[in-house]
């Protein structure tokens, strides 16, 4: 089987997305870059019994290398992610606090220093039918300079070097909102200012452990 490897780490991934309550039923997709290739979901599959056989193989064109499945109906988002904005893993989930959100603001609120992870605010896209060019062009928008949005009225997408990273940033997103959402049930919630943010996406430019040599 082609890239049997990572077709099973992304069926171990979207298993965990149920299990974190990113998603309910066969709600969000996950994809990884493999060279020019894409394994991601199948469209409409459910998560519990999927297989890493019925994880599909697509070129950076879309077309189906190798995998008996629809891929994913979100497939354009996730190759404007590797096309235009240098992702190797994508995520996308239909989590609860996101969402609610995506119809409330424009952006995500700086509730917290955690935004700097995603390069600074993040944004809200607007809606657009799944599945179309045209959400994929409003993603592609909100993503600049980003690697994660919300989407009104649907979800949210992230990006990174690996699944795990891309992972992270969907769980940390859906916090972030849920942080607000919070927050603003109850008052008007303190923001970061805008200066801080900035300082703050710098000194996670080295965050973490240096590289090994």
């Amino acid at each position: 089987m082609l890239l049997a490897d990572e077709r099973a780490a992304v069926v171990a991934l979207a298993q965990r997305m149920v299990r974190d309550r990113l998603v309910v039923g066969t709600s969000g997709n996950v994809s990884q870059r493999c060279g020019d290739l894409v394994v991601c979901t199948p469209s409409g599959t459910d998560y519990d019994t999927m297989r890493p056989a019925d994880v599909v193989v697509v070129d950076l064109d879309g077309t189906v290398v190798d995998g008996d499945l629809r891929p994913t109906v979100e497939l354009p988002l996730h190759l404007v992610c590797y096309t235009e904005h240098e992702a190797r893993a994508v995520v996308h989930t239909h989590s609860t606090a996101a969402t609610a959100l995506s119809l409330l603001r424009d952006d995500v609120p700086a509730v917290h220093y955690q935004l700097a992870m995603f390069g600074g605010p993040v944004s809200v896209a607007p809606y657009a039918t799944y599945g179309t060019t045209q959400l994929r062009d409003n993603v592609s928008r909100a993503l600049a300079g980003r690697s994660g949005c919300v989407m009104k009225h649907h979800g949210t997408l992230c990006t990174g070097s690996s699944l795990g990273a891309a992972y992270d940033r969907a769980r940390q997103l859906e916090w972030l909102c849920d942080v607000w959402m919070r927050a603003s049930a109850v008052g008007v919630p303190a923001l970061l200012p805008p200066d801080e943010v900035e300082r703050v996406v710098e000194r996670f430019g080295g965050y973490g452990q240096p590289p090994t040599t």
